[in-house]
């Protein structure tokens, strides 16, 4: 039950949980509360019981307060004290009215009904005058301080501390009940197992369990109720390790360091904060903004130039999000950049493969652990010829199964990339190497796909050329002895992606900027393909692309709209949409359900932007003013005063309001308004919600 019966053994070939990349991190979990002062609640205790709500995607949900939808009307502050002063002056002019006697004595006959006869000339008859008398200025003190809206100028004039003080104060933690507490573990005690939910519940108390910790068991313990088999392995684990029972196969319980906030409860990242400005919707503004599987599974589209925070401010923090998910069961991630990216240590991940560098300890399996030579011969024609003009993909995935066939069916794995580009060339020796084979061992029929490479090779239009051009990008001294297909190294494969597994992957693009571009193609194309073939998709599936640049291909956007159903989506950040063909960049953005503006877009970006985003219906004001010609003499005296006074003619002001439809955001303010460290960006949901385009100020990168 340590695994949870969901991942176990070594190697990733057959799409298994790798061992870690670095040896595993103590047991202690590095982020635990510390155990708490006497009388006080711990910190694990109390984020549990912090209220959560969301009104929408993006919303930070740990402790969020909804607003009101809409802005409510303000009123000037000049408008204000007039209407005071004139309340104020209308009171004590009836107060002195009815004090005198000028409207009077009627105001009075409540005084006389209710007192007896005896108090008439006595101390008790003068007490109950002067407390009638305070009655009714209290009346007129409160009609006419209602009238004269003397609570709101106070607000406005000393701030609203008196007002928070006087309004109720909102709840901020879920009342600890025994049947919404999570600390009590009730669903666990409801099962019969006491002896577990305390022992649970003493972890969480003496601050031996941290966030990760929870998330982990929790889940652990969604699955048994799933599968009540597992219900004696899952109790026995938390008997004997308490808060590091069912705990992740690298055995780590947390990650070394953590660059952002993060809410395992609700599953999010904190990222920044919405602008409180007129730009942005009023029930939006100065809210938290956090991203989670539910808008992740959408895919996600960045762009900014160099230097705008893509990686620190976004694909980091992404990436930690979901590592720390892993750890958890929750989900399995790829982060794929160049060497040198900062995309977290290598003890946060499972398997750290460094394609080029002779150090590394995983290799990267070329054809994607697949045993079905036309599906590796589709992955590689999706990667070394997907960008090529003029040719054609699905050709190119014929000449590569023509060859990948025999082969295998002689020697039982593919070829490495020396021999796939020998036969690419037709070189001679290898290609009568691979006829005798199949004919010793009873392979002719397969004759005949050599023959038609043969007759193919050299034709008008024949892909193998440009295939061998591509695979010699990849045949060089910095590349010997990776993609090795004997079985002598530790190859990685996107097949391992049914297990909570946390990968990066370092490109060489510096030194070798072709081969990594075509390289991070491949690996889109197989995690397009091994989402989709899980049979078990209920981990969360995630692929981080730092630099997308030259990588989409028309069956890569394909399969990005495909993601969402697979509990699966990818992050792609680009320096400008130019690094896409142009045929692709209208539906690259409408393959994506969350877009990034970064500040810096060129305004050729903006405009694709804009168009992505349409256009809604404002409310447009226009003001005429209108020089006033009066007729009578005094009155244009007056005016000419007023004139040689103020040095402005009279004029009249004329108010057209009218509903027009405009862009949200247009080119040139995408390209101009969006201050640094900021970004514009839209949401939507797997479950179809959306969130217009809002301005948010990004966190500081690490």
């Amino acid at each position: 039950m340590d695994t949870d019966g969901t991942h176990d053994g070594r190697t990733t070939h057959t799409g298994h949980l790798p061992r870690p990349a670095t040896p595993p991190a103590p047991p202690k979990p590095r982020h635990a509360p510390a155990p708490p002062p006497p009388g006080r609640v711990p910190a694990l205790a109390d984020w549990l019981r912090t209220a959560r709500s969301s009104d929408g995607p993006g919303v930070w949900a740990y402790g969020h307060v909804p607003r009101a939808a809409e802005e409510p009307e303000v009123t000037p502050i000049r408008q204000l004290v007039s209407g005071a002063l004139i309340a104020l002056l209308a009171g004590l002019l009836l107060w002195s009215l009815l004090w005198n006697g000028y409207l009077g004595g009627f105001w009075l006959w409540p005084l006389y009904m209710f007192t007896p006869d005896s108090w008439a000339g006595g101390n008790a008859s003068v007490v109950a005058s002067y407390l009638w008398y305070a009655i009714v200025a209290g009346a007129l003190l409160f009609g006419f301080g209602r009238l004269g809206r003397w609570p709101e100028l106070g607000r406005r004039t000393f701030g609203s501390r008196a007002a928070r003080a006087a309004r109720p104060a909102l709840p901020t933690h879920i009342e600890a009940g025994a049947d919404n507490d999570p600390v009590r573990w009730v669903s666990v005690r409801e099962a019969g197992l006491g002896d577990v939910a305390d022992r649970l519940e003493g972890e969480v108390g003496a601050g031996r369990m941290n966030d990760v910790d929870y998330a982990r068991i929790r889940r652990a313990w969604d699955s048994v109720r799933v599968d009540p088999s597992r219900l004696r392995a899952f109790a026995d684990a938390v008997r004997d390790k308490g808060a590091g029972a069912c705990v992740h196969p690298s055995g780590a319980r947390d990650l070394p360091v953590r660059a952002a906030r993060h809410d395992l409860l609700s599953r999010q990242v904190l990222l920044g904060t919405v602008e409180d400005g007129v730009r942005n919707p009023y029930a939006r503004r100065g809210t938290a903004f956090a991203l989670d599987p539910d808008v992740l599974g959408t895919s996600v589209l960045a762009v900014g130039p160099s230097g705008s925070g893509k990686t620190g401010r976004l694909v980091r923090p992404v990436v930690e999000s979901l590592a720390l998910q892993a750890l958890a069961g929750q989900a399995a991630v790829v982060a794929v950049g160049a060497t040198g990216a900062r995309l977290g240590p290598d003890e946060a991940y499972d398997v750290v493969v460094r394609v080029g560098d002779p150090a590394s300890v995983y290799d990267l399996d070329l054809y994607g652990g697949t045993t079905d030579p036309d599906e590796a011969a589709t992955l590689l024609a999706e990667a070394f010829v997907g960008d090529v003009p003029g040719v054609e993909v699905r050709r190119a995935a014929t000449a590569l199964a023509q060859l990948l066939g025999p082969f295998r069916a002689v020697h039982g794995r593919f070829p490495a990339v020396p021999e796939l580009r020998e036969l690419l060339d037709q070189e001679p020796d290898a290609v009568a190497g691979l006829r005798r084979g199949l004919e010793e061992t009873g392979r002719a029929p397969m004759l005949r796909e050599l023959d038609a490479r043969r007759r193919q090779h050299g034709a008008p239009g024949d892909p193998g050329p440009a295939l061998a051009d591509r695979v010699a990008l990849l045949d060089r001294p910095a590349f010997a002895g990776f993609f090795d297909t004997t079985g002598a190294g530790r190859p990685f494969s996107l097949r391992a992606l049914e297990h909570p597994i946390r990968v990066r992957v370092d490109l060489p693009e510096r030194a070798h900027a072709d081969a990594s571009r075509m390289l991070a193609r491949l690996l889109l194309a197989q995690f397009n393909a091994a989402v989709a073939a899980r049979t078990d998709r209920s981990l969360f599936a995630f692929l981080a692309l730092d630099d997308a640049s030259h990588t989409l291909t028309p069956e890569a956007v394909r399969g990005i709209q495909r993601l969402r159903s697979a509990h699966a989506g990818v992050l792609l950040t680009l320096r400008s949409l130019d690094d896409v063909p142009e045929g692709l960049r209208t539906p690259l953005l409408g393959a994506v359900g969350c877009r990034m503006a970064f500040s810096g877009v060129t305004t050729w970006d903006g405009k694709r932007f804009a168009e992505a985003w349409g256009t809604e219906w404002v409310e447009a004001r226009d003001v005429t003013h209108r020089t006033v010609f009066a007729d009578q003499p005094l009155t244009r005296a007056i005016h000419a005063f007023r004139k040689l006074v103020t040095g402005k003619a009279v004029t009249t002001d004329a108010v057209t309001v009218r509903q027009v439809e405009r862009e949200r955001w247009s080119a040139s303010d995408l390209a101009h308004a969006v201050p640094p460290g900021h970004a514009v960006l839209s949401l939507t949901s797997v479950r179809g919600e959306r969130a217009a385009p809002l301005l948010v100020r990004l966190a500081d990168a690490p």
